[in-house]
């Protein structure tokens, strides 16, 4: 099992989380708790808990404070989840500079904190192991432990071994983002890229630098898969810097190298350089925080940490007005003015700077409004066959450009599907105002009150029962009463005004001149006709 302290001011936070999720089936146990950071950093000294989850505000020593402190001790760290306020993000993304594992946003979702703590058992697993035999494991995991600084400083010379590098030199993290969902790919039917094909990639790019430098020996680049589609590359810059190169030249025939020989787009982002290999991890939190401005810098194929670093992305929500809007034009059904609306938004993403997240759920909030407009209609948003990629595009790399597409072609089909619900609806809905009609015609009728109590428009209705059925409202009622007049002439001695009120008509007047109208005989002369009399 492995220990987590809890920490809030909160009592019933700490109780919550305590009881909302069955912490021993995810290989998990409740060690402790602490009230504020002070105190929490004196229960990590004795019991040395595997996870920390604390929330970022806290008096006497906030999160972030208590994750400087414990960094700053120099000793085993824990991983930390921080529990943050939508307006303390600011707060959170500067705690990824001291490593912490996640950050998750109150009110908190079972769903996500059980997903963050399986991923990091994987991670807890390789540093136990790692601590408890001494074992070298694998070269990934092994780099692994080195950027994310799970290392204490003895331990450096036998990485470094382990990796074969040399402690002091120039090093700079390089993270390699693979676009597997780009529209090109997506078209051709995107092919799998595994570990060793991007490690062989960056090898070839390392050889082609290294040969500029005749002095200089050949060596290897190491690569990281930090997750699917996403590779951190270790440069040894001393190795590859010589009089006939540079740091962009460099970086440049690395990008080249990968996209020619992966045969996908691909977008670098680049760490800031460090002077040992054991502060590689300052590069490594460089490189991913640089990741985090994707969209802001949609047109750079390369992206520098030390260019962005500072300058702020924009974590708020989608402008509504423009949000109602495009809801509206894709319920309309009406392309050209959906299109605008959502260039409109893709240029909001990158003029104002979206981060990811804040990309993502404007994406999430798009495609719900759609399947709830599309269940109201009882349809089944499972019949849009680029729901699963829309939901699923940020596993994929998708650059800003691809994710524009990939939604313009969801909106078009749900737009499309949304139209046919609303046919067949109509189908239903009309097909009931005439067996009312048919079931009612000897009452007062009209199609203003039909329309309200079908909850459809007048001039609409109007309009649909003469595209369905041919004929007016008012010439199918008539066309219903006359043959129920008829029909009450030859089988009843009824009087004329007698019938008339029978089938509907105020009027007896009234009555025969419509029925005169449609049969071209007075109701008299067609009852006369049955008897032989002229």
């Amino acid at each position: 099992m492995y220990k987590v302290l809890l920490v809030d001011d909160e009592i019933f936070v700490r109780r919550g989380l305590m009881n909302l999720m069955d912490w021993k089936a995810l290989g998990y146990e409740i060690c402790g708790e602490a009230e504020n950071g002070a105190e929490a950093l004196k229960q990590i000294e004795r019991l040395k808990p595997d996870v920390v989850m604390a929330d970022i505000r806290m008096p006497m020593l906030d999160g972030l404070e208590l994750i400087r402190a414990v960094a700053e001790k120099q000793q085993e760290s824990p991983a930390f989840i921080i529990v943050s306020g939508f307006h303390d993000f600011h707060y959170a993304q500067q705690a990824l500079r001291y490593g912490v594992h996640d950050y998750i946003l109150k009110p908190i979702d079972e769903g996500e904190l059980a997903a963050t703590l399986k991923k990091l058992t994987g991670t807890l697993a390789l540093k136990r192991i790692a601590s408890l035999t001494g074992d070298k494991l694998a070269a990934d995991s092994i780099f692994e432990t080195l950027v994310k600084g799970s290392f204490k400083e003895e331990d450096i010379r036998a990485l470094c071994s382990a990796l074969e590098l040399e402690e002091a030199g120039m090093y700079v993290y390089v993270l390699a983002e693979l676009h597997l969902g780009a529209a090109e790919e997506r078209a051709a039917g995107a092919k799998g890229v595994t570990a060793k094909e991007v490690a062989t990639a960056c090898q070839a790019a390392v050889r082609h630098v290294q040969s500029l430098g005749k002095e200089r020996e050949p060596q290897g680049v190491l690569t990281y898969e930090q997750q699917k589609g996403l590779y951190g590359c270790l440069l040894h810059m001393n190795s590859l810097l010589s009089g006939d190169s540079d740091e962009h030249y460099i970086f440049r025939r690395l990008h080249s190298t990968l996209e020619e020989q992966l045969r996908l787009p691909v977008t670098l982002y680049v760490g800031d350089k460090v002077e040992r290999l054991q502060h590689i991890k300052e590069s490594y939190r460089a490189a991913n925080e640089a990741l985090a401005y994707k969209f802001a810098e949609a047109d750079q194929a390369i992206v520098h940490a030390s260019r962005v670093q500072g300058t702020p992305l924009y974590y708020f929500d989608m402008e509504a007005g423009l949000y109602s809007r495009l809801i509206e034009k894709v319920e309309e059904n009406k392309p050209e003015q959906y299109a605008a609306d959502i260039d409109l938004l893709f240029q909001a993403f990158r003029e104002k700077r979206f981060a990811p997240d804040a990309v993502s759920n404007a994406m999430v909030r798009f495609v719900i409004g759609i399947i709830n407009i599309i269940r109201k209609m009882n349809g089944d948003e499972k019949r849009l066959a680029q729901l699963p990629a829309m939901m699923n595009w940020q596993q994929q790399g998708t650059r800003l450009s691809d994710l524009k597409q990939l939604f313009l072609a969801f909106t078009n089909e749900a737009s499309a599907y949304i139209a046919l619900l609303r046919s067949e609806q109509s189908k239903g809905g009309i097909e009931k105002v005439k067996k009312y009609i048919e079931a009612n015609y000897n009452e007062n009728i009209s199609l203003k009150g039909l329309a309200g109590k079908f909850y459809i428009n007048s001039v609409y209705l109007g309009q649909l029962f003469r595209k369905t059925y041919g004929v007016y409202f008012n010439e199918y009622l008539l066309s219903i009463r006359v043959r129920e007049a008829k029909k009450l002439l030859r089988q009843t001695d009824m009087r004329m005004y007698e019938v008339a009120e029978k089938v509907g008509f105020q009027n007896a007047d009234y009555f025969v001149t419509q029925f005169e109208k449609l049969e071209k005989v007075t109701p008299t002369d067609y009852r006369n006709g049955l008897f032989g009399k002229s």
